[in-house]
């Protein structure tokens, strides 16, 4: 007898419950795993898994019972409904429909795709980049702990009467120039000289990535142009809310062109404030300048120092915070749980439930959150378990490990600047997602959304780290418990806003550099950095740099590929929930009941479109296309850059 079309879409999601759990358990393991022995055995079963997902994808007798169910009117919910729906779509991305020489190609192309994602991560580890300065007098203290210490031996007379020569040793630095240690030249370093060669360094490696990303958007393109579209982006982008690459690129050049005014002002701003400071001498305003003056800016109109800030966020109150977000929001509290033996890959692990007080556990989540040599270098939300309905009266429960690289360890006096405090609670807002879903199908559980929906919870809870109203609940001074002072908060608040637009229109450009490169190809006779060359010169304030590829370091446009635009959809999306729903009483039970059973509980189970509109009513989407365009109405005015223009056009 045959089985129903409910129990093959049930069967379905085991089969993929039970693969996932596997892909994904090697996925953390090969990023956190100190022993180098378990990271080569989890590579090894992340692609013999592949391999065998591989096999399943191209199954036509799967393939055959998915497309019967997805006909059947007899399929009870609309969640097995899309189940089916999704799973057809899956196999078809896979190329099944295809003739067998076609669907050979599309597998190799895979396997290509798969083998030059991996080359592109392992070359900018590989191949960060460095620059010798001499004298170490050209680098100030602050940064010194980053540098490693270099000495050379110059030639030059010593006092003695014969003019005797002998070898003087000098001390130097050598900056490593990885995005971090970048960063903080670029902040901290006066010396122009140093800043410029640190900068041109660290945009021109690894250059064995110029060939890699080449092939990668080469292999792209052909997949799609198999498959039938036009181009990758389009392949992407179908399924997403946008639908076409058409609407994402009208989406971002209206961004685009309602923040120009404000960015060219900022830069005005910026270039006037470097002749100030240097005089005449200074003609115009370089990008290895923007870091360092508008830090200098923001310190100086905002009295802020960041050593200051990151006293009133010590990591245990950090933890704290998320604690009273899902007490205060959601009525539930996190308990130590003790881990069995082998469970751990790591002493400073700590694994919490997530538990409520009628509805017992919700889930569980592991944090591994102190740096250690070789682990993933930034922070990241990995799911371990989705969460499924098993029988009437047994759900399976959501795990996942939110994995950051604060520095220190396990010790009591590790504190987070503020950025890192933002970053925290934009992770621990996808793993809410997780954690509070309840999909039938663990196809859908969590943030195993449309991708430029699945940003959208992460930027939600993100204002919650800059809202004095929830920071007065835990941050508090590491040694005298002191609140964190409402005017402390005002400053940080103004720094942040002080340049927003230069920070958007570098968004929007690395969003329109991604669309580009992965959209049709008869633009792409040209060279990748050319092609980014001009959309640098077109869509920002600031010029280009001969002899810079920033694009070989940009690790999205592999993760993301034709994606990365998600982000200012989800900014968007974000500050309109915010300003309707969660502004006036951010920790109020009623607002998180409407987060949690409008939005959260339902994972990638409901139309994204649907879900939001019957969480703040109409306003937050807007139809173009037969796409879906966020209303940029909420985050324009939060940035105060509608206004604005409103006035210059008076």
């Amino acid at each position: 007898m045959m089985p129903s079309s409910a129990e093959i879409i049930q069967a379905m999601d085991e089969i993929s419950d039970t693969v996932c759990s596997v892909v994904d358990s090697a996925e953390l393991c090969r990023h956190t795993h100190p022993d180098r022995e378990f990271v080569e055995e989890a590579n090894k079963a992340s692609m013999r898994i592949n391999e065998y997902l591989h096999y399943l994808n191209t199954n036509h007798t799967l393939y055959a019972a998915v497309k019967r169910a997805e006909q059947d009117d007899h399929l009870l919910t609309k969640e097995s409904h899309r189940a089916a729906h999704n799973l057809r779509i899956d196999f078809e991305k896979g190329g099944i429909h295809l003739s067998s020489e076609k669907l050979d190609r599309v597998n190799q192309l895979n396997m290509d795709i798969f083998q030059l994602s991996r080359q592109f991560g392992e070359n900018i580890s590989i191949d960060p980049g460095n620059v010798d300065i001499f004298p170490a007098s050209r680098i100030p203290k602050q940064i010194h702990h980053l540098l490693t210490p270099i000495h050379r031996f110059t030639s030059g007379t010593s006092g003695g009467s014969l003019g005797s020569w002998s070898n003087m040793k000098e001390k130097g630095f050598r900056i490593i120039t990885e995005p971090r240690n970048l960063v903080s030249v670029l902040h901290w370093v006066a010396d122009d000289e140093v800043r410029k060669m640190a900068y041109i360094q660290g945009n021109s490696v690894p250059r064995a990535n110029l060939k890699v990303l080449d092939e990668l958007i080469a292999a792209r393109h052909e997949l799609a142009q198999i498959m039938g579209y036009r181009s990758y982006a389009e392949f992407v982008v179908k399924q997403n809310l946008a639908s076409s690459p058409e609407v994402v690129m009208s989406f971002l050049c209206e961004m685009s062109e309602m923040i120009r005014p404000k960015a060219d002002q900022e830069f005005e701003t910026i270039r006037n404030f470097k002749r100030e400071k240097c005089g005449q001498r200074c003609i115009d305003l370089e990008p290895w300048d923007e870091t360092y003056y508008t830090g200098m800016m923001k310190s100086s109109a905002h009295n802020l120092d960041s050593s200051i800030v990151a006293s009133y966020f010590p990591l245990r109150q950090c933890i704290e915070g998320l604690k009273v977000l899902v007490k205060s929001l959601f009525g539930a509290t996190f308990h130590n749980v003790p881990m069995a033996p082998g469970e751990s890959w790591h002493p400073e692990v700590l694994k919490l439930s997530l538990r409520h007080p009628e509805e017992g556990d919700l889930g569980y989540l592991y944090l591994d959150l102190y740096s250690r040599k070789g682990k993933y270098p930034g922070c990241a939300n990995f799911a371990i378990k989705g969460g499924r309905r098993i029988s009437e009266t047994e759900y399976q429960l959501p795990v996942v490990a939110l994995v950051c690289n604060f520095s220190g360890s396990n010790s009591s006096n590790v504190r987070l600047n503020h950025w890192e405090v933002e970053t925290l609670f934009h992770e621990f807002g996808h793993a809410l997602h997780s954690l509070l879903s309840r999909t039938d199908f663990q196809h859908f559980s969590g943030t195993r959304v449309v991708l430029d929906f699945a940003e959208m919870p992460s930027n939600l809870f993100e204002y919650y780290a800059w809202d004095y109203r929830v920071l007065r609940t835990f941050a508090k001074h590491h040694s005298t418990g002191e609140i964190i002072p409402e005017k402390l908060v005002t400053s940080m608040l103004g720094a942040r806003d002080m340049f927003a637009a230069t920070e958007l229109q570098r968004q929007v450009f690395y969003a329109l550099v991604d669309q580009t490169l992965f959209g049709e190809q008869q633009a792409l006779s040209r060279d990748t950095s050319s092609i980014v060359a001009d959309l640098k010169r077109q869509y920002t304030s600031w010029k280009h740099v001969e002899g810079t590829h920033w694009q070989i370091r940009f690790s999205h446009l592999v993760n993301y590929g034709a994606g990365y635009y998600s982000y200012l959809y989800a900014r968007c999306f974000a500050a309109t929930i915010w300003k309707k729903l969660c502004q006036k009483d951010p920790l109020s039970l009623s607002t998180g009941t409407s987060l949690r059973t409008k939005l959260l509980q339902h994972g990638g189970a409901k139309e994204p479109s649907e879900m939001l509109n019957d969480l703040v009513g109409e306003g937050i989407v807007r139809y173009c296309n037969e796409g879906i365009v966020p209303d940029m109405t909420g985050f324009m005015d939060e940035l105060r850059l509608v206004e604005d223009q409103q006035a210059t056009k008076r």
